[in-house]
């Protein structure tokens, strides 16, 4: 499985963007993704999750109410829209799957894009 990340730029605060993580290589249907982010200097942290059947979701707290999960398994694509975004929000952003439990933890996850770089400007 490859995973590829994009969206990612310079935006300013109170801005919006949207990430994509497109996945070849064999269908993720059955995996739940998430997206994880690294600021500089401080670790990897988890931001949001799906389940493989999209019907559930769960957020950071630090992201709740300003982010969306989505997926759409017959593009094999997860989004992540990204609104009202603040300055602690710049990190780089990774998307996971690979995990068939759904959960928060980055150990569980298998596979892992390259990154996309999002920064805000205050």
């Amino acid at each position: 499985v490859q995973l590829q990340a994009s969206g990612g730029g310079l935006v300013q605060a109170g801005g919006s963007l949207r990430l994509s993580c497109a996945a070849s290589g064999r269908t993720l249907s059955s995996y739940a993704m998430a997206w994880f982010r690294q600021a500089p200097g401080k670790e990897r942290e988890f931001v949001a999750v799906i389940r493989w059947s999209g019907s559930s979701t769960y957020y950071a707290d630090s992201v709740r109410g300003r982010f969306t999960i989505s997926r759409d398994n017959a593009k094999n694509t997860m989004y992540l829209q990204m609104n009202s975004l603040k300055p602690e929000d710049t990190a780089v952003y990774y998307c996971a799957t690979g995990s068939v439990v759904f959960t928060t933890s980055p150990i569980r996850y298998d596979y892992w894009g390259q990154g996309t770089l999002v920064t805000v400007s205050s």
